[in-house]
């Protein structure tokens, strides 16, 4: 039995579906740190069971097992979920990343933690930072003239200078303050003298009390805009060498007085406020700081627009009064004694980062401020929203507001929680029901049961290209692999590691590389002249060294979506390189439609699960030498996905149609493969396999062609699927 047999394409779709949903609250696991695009959690649950639990999946799921015995690998760990997965299923890990910050990230994950003395040490590092910073984060009611209200948000525009008359004047793409969904009206800021203005019709605004006409739009568009003071049309970045300079025009804050007010609490910055800016300035200019970056920004695909900004240095990207804040803060953690202890708060250190920085934009609709990373990228605006740094607590003891300490320690501690006390998410309709799962945990040890076995857990920062790993002693390997022209990441997590690396010192375990940054990173990258050969080639060298470490018959499982077929010849070319075969290609969503890096792109949410092996079986009904054969496939999974709640997309239908064809390609050439053929030779010889098996607008059109009985013909029950997989197995 095998995930050839035992896995349900339908079953695990739901529960990745709504995972993808609120991830936090199905796998709080990932919330010790940001990292990019993780796959869920319950995907690789489901892999793993179906792989080694002779019983289908549907039965194993939310029962206890033990995988003890068994030893897992992962040659691309990133943010560590296959790995997770398995250590929690009582297997032995191997996880390999060539980005430290991944390892870092990984191993906080899995060491085990004393929740007890974290919170402990929590409460004391927040009682040092209210007394050193709290009034700069206080602002004074103007309906109910309380002094120490708490700011939530500090809104900033940037300002230019005109090349024309050289005076100064403000970016605002948009005067929206606040849209009417979370709020009780719109809230325009005055283009004239700044003040708020709450209206009920944006269409139709009305005046400001100074008379100015208002706007919902603001003079900004495409990266131009007119000089307020003599017309001249000026164009980004506005301003002369160096950061661009910024003004506070808004606050958001929170005043518990006023709790049975409806909708939130605005504010125009009033003298005090300017006065709590300048204060914070003159602390930082009087202190000789010791763990505030001076790192200049490397050159790359994503840091080229911050250098088209004007910003040189990692320091550059925050404010003095983030600055101040970041390094009080650095110092009290730095002279925490126990090694743990330092290590998991500067990890909340690390990961805090993201929401306090000036690239941080205010979502004027959902009213919270959004991460540096929340379109995977380095998004350079014209608006800015500062976080209060130390976070503010409701009446309820809930966090109000994002990105202050209190949100990351809390989501942090509820994240180790989760180690010691797994559970699973099940619905019967719409209920929703929380199942622990007793027996399970993740870590090396459990720290509330020591009686329980420990697991071997070998994290190491290298390439995989170069691994070195005992032949035929892998039971299996889980990974999600770099994708060709995927996101960044060792840019992008340079932007924590300096701090982080900084703080820790050079010389602490984990933090010798200089950069997150690695010429053999397996992406595309223009900056780094890295093509889909570099790509291929890294890959193949890994998969080879895989294949040469597993057992025989024992798979490689991992996932892939790309939206062109030339990512998919690289991935043809490594497994063919290992001498394996691809057994099973099957779909999965990985991702939320929702997310702000891809709503509204033609990027697909779903991911094609490989399964390759040296040996096995696979589904005779999987084989096919046609479009029209593959559009049968391909309808009866869309059908299991519309089962699980999905709503698959031209896009989804073109990813799982590349993974086929790629699956079918392997299979037809795998018994003359020449891997010492030179790389341009084996992906042109990929490619028109693929091409004469079926390309993807040949079975788009074939599947349209399908009648609504023709697609219910070819769809068939759970049941049946698996009375028929008993009976159309074919060996290889």
């Amino acid at each position: 039995m095998s995930i050839e047999t035992n896995y349900s394409i339908p079953f695990i779709a739901a529960l990745a579906l709504r995972e993808k949903q609120i991830q936090q609250n199905y796998r709080p696991i990932i919330a010790v740190h940001k990292w990019f695009a993780r796959r869920p959690g319950s995907l690789f649950r489901g892999l793993l069971l179906s792989e080694f639990v002779n019983r289908p999946v549907t039965d194993t799921y939310y029962r206890a097992n033990s995988l003890d015995g068994i030893t897992i690998a992962d040659p691309f760990m990133g943010g560590g979920t296959p790995l997770l997965e398995a250590n929690r299923l009582g297997c032995s890990v191997i996880g390999i990343d060539v980005n430290p910050m991944a390892v870092w990230v990984v191993r906080e994950e899995i060491d085990a933690l004393e929740m007890r003395v974290y919170q402990n040490a929590v409460d004391d590092l927040m009682q040092h930072l209210s007394e050193q910073l709290g009034d700069l984060y206080k602002t004074r009611c103007p309906i109910t003239g309380r002094e120490d209200a708490n700011a939530k948000y500090f809104l900033w525009v940037k300002t230019g200078t005109c090349i024309a008359c050289h005076n100064d004047f403000d970016l605002f793409p948009t005067y929206v303050v606040a849209e009417d969904a979370r709020h009780t009206s719109y809230v325009l800021v005055c283009p004239s003298c700044g003040d708020l203005n709450e209206v009920d019709d944006h269409n139709h605004p009305g005046r400001c009390d100074c008379g100015t006409q208002l706007a919902t739009e603001g003079p900004i568009k495409r990266n131009k805009g007119a000089c307020p003071h003599c017309g001249h049309i000026n164009g980004a970045p506005f301003h002369g060498n160096g950061p661009p300079p910024h003004r506070l025009y808004a606050i958001e804050y929170y005043n518990p007085d006023l709790k049975g007010r409806p909708g939130r609490l605005f504010k125009k910055p009033d003298a005090e406020d300017a006065a709590r800016v300048n204060k914070a300035l003159d602390r930082l200019r009087v202190m000789k700081t010791e763990y505030v970056p001076d790192d200049v920004i490397p050159n790359g695909d994503e840091t080229a627009r911050l250098h088209r900004w004007g910003y040189d240095r990692f320091r550059e990207l925050f404010n003095p009064r983030q600055l101040l804040a970041l390094e009080t803060a650095a110092r009290y953690i730095a002279k925490v004694k126990d090694k743990r202890l330092r290590r998991a708060l500067a990890t909340n250190f690390s990961d805090l980062l993201r929401y306090q920085n000036m690239i941080c934009r205010y979502d004027a609709m959902a009213l919270k401020s959004l991460d540096v990373f929340s379109i995977h990228g380095f998004p350079v605006g014209y608006l800015q929203a500062e976080s209060n740094f130390l976070g503010i607590r409701g009446a309820t003891g809930l966090p109000v507001g994002s990105g202050g300490w209190t949100n990351i320690t809390d989501k942090y501690a509820k994240a180790k929680r989760y180690c010691t006390n797994p559970f699973e998410v099940a619905f019967d309709g719409k209920k929703k029901s929380v199942l622990p799962i007793s027996g399970e945990w993740i870590g090396e040890y459990n720290p509330e049961h020591p009686e329980a076995h420990r697991r071997d857990i070998d994290v190491r920062c290298a390439s995989s290209t170069e691994m070195d790993l005992p032949a035929k002693s892998l039971d299996a390997v889980f990974t999600d692999p770099p994708y060709y022209g995927m996101v960044q990441y060792g840019e992008l997590m340079h932007f924590c590691y300096v701090w982080l690396r900084k703080l820790m010192g050079s010389t602490f375990p984990g933090l010798e590389p200089e950069t997150t940054c690695h010429a053999q990173e397996l992406t595309g990258n223009d900056t780094a002249a890295r093509d889909i050969a570099h790509f291929a080639n890294g890959l193949a060298a890994v998969y080879r060294r895989i294949a040469a470490a597993l057992k025989s018959g024992a798979p490689l499982v991992f996932t892939y979506h790309h939206n062109k077929q030339e990512a998919y010849l690289a991935v043809g070319m490594a497994i063919l390189d290992a001498g394996l075969t691809c057994s099973a290609s099957l779909p999965c969503p990985a991702e939320m439609g929702g997310s702000i890096h891809i709503h509204g792109t033609a990027s697909s949410i779903v991911d094609t699960v490989f399964v390759c092996r040296d040996r096995g079986d696979a589904r005779r009904h999987w084989l096919f030498d046609d479009a029209e054969h593959l559009a049968t496939i391909i309808a009866r999974e869309l059908d299991e996905l519309r089962v699980a709640g999905m709503t698959p997309t031209p896009g989804d239908i073109r990813c799982i149609a590349f993974g086929h064809i790629t699956r079918m390609a392997i299979w037809n050439l795998r018994p003359t493969w020449d891997a010492s053929q030179a790389t341009e030779w084996k992906l042109a010889l990929i490619r028109r396999t693929m091409d004469a098996i079926a390309t993807v607008s040949d079975t788009t059109e074939k599947l349209a062609g399908l009648s609504a009985p023709d697609q219910a013909n070819v769809s068939c029950s759970f049941a049946q699927q698996k009375a028929r997989s008993e009976f159309d197995a074919i060996a290889f």
